[in-house]
């Protein structure tokens, strides 16, 4: 069973693709504010 362009065009993709997106921002975010600023802050210590 192949995909074509139709089945791909559905909105379910979209907001699939947009959930794993905002998943992968909030992910990048938390990251940053957890790891990097500290290690920021206590290497210029």
């Amino acid at each position: 069973m192949a995909l074509t362009r139709i089945d791909l065009e559905h909105p379910s993709w979209l907001t699939a693709a947009s959930t794993i997106a905002g998943y992968l921002v909030i992910l990048a975010i938390l990251t940053v504010a957890l790891f990097v600023v500290p290690w920021l802050v206590f290497a210029t210590l």
